[in-house]
């Protein structure tokens, strides 16, 4: 009989392959294609991480980096979600191009739970971070100032190990 792990591994396989089926026919870009070429592009469609939800039982692991969303700091252009700037006191979140979903996950929340202290945050989705095209890699999720604080940790040290699940 099947174990937990491996029912919680068929069921994220089975999931990764229909979001990349869904994208597909919807003409969105498909998380799946390797297109980017990325580290993973060598793997079937439904092992790649690029597409990977979150699904794991206790959060999936994640690198959360700092990012500014406000007009004229290093987050480059307006949200991918709405197309605006968002002020670095709100609690806002880029997601790396698998876990952005093709911006399924646009205006939807996501508990961010340091590993460091514990702590967590709930923080809306706004844009994407890509990891296509080398501007983020597969397990980034880029926040703002605010879940920073918020999650007691100091914006200087640049990256932190932490736990993300939707909200």
């Amino acid at each position: 009989m099947a174990n937990a792990k491996q029912l919680a591994l068929f069921a994220m396989l089975v999931l990764l392959l229909a979001s990349c089926a869904a994208a597909r026919r919807h003409g969105k870009p498909d998380p799946c294609d390797g297109g980017g070429g990325g580290v993973d592009s060598h793997l079937p469609p439904g092992m790649r991480r690029c597409s990977s939800p979150a699904v794991l039982e206790d959060g999936t692991p994640a690198v959360m980096t700092v990012n500014g969303f406000e007009e004229g700091e290093d987050g480059g252009g307006p949200a991918a979600c709405d197309g605006r700037y968002h002020s670095d006191r709100s609690l806002v979140a880029a997601l790396s191009t698998g876990w952005f979903a093709g911006g399924r996950r646009c205006h939807r929340g996501i508990r961010i739970t340091s590993r460091q202290n514990g702590r967590s945050v709930v923080a809306t989705v706004v844009d994407e971070c890509d990891s296509r095209h080398g501007g983020c890699k597969d397990d980034i999720v880029d926040t703002s100032a605010a879940v920073w604080s918020a999650l007691g940790l100091d914006t200087n040290v640049g990256e932190v190990p932490v736990t993300w699940s939707d909200a």
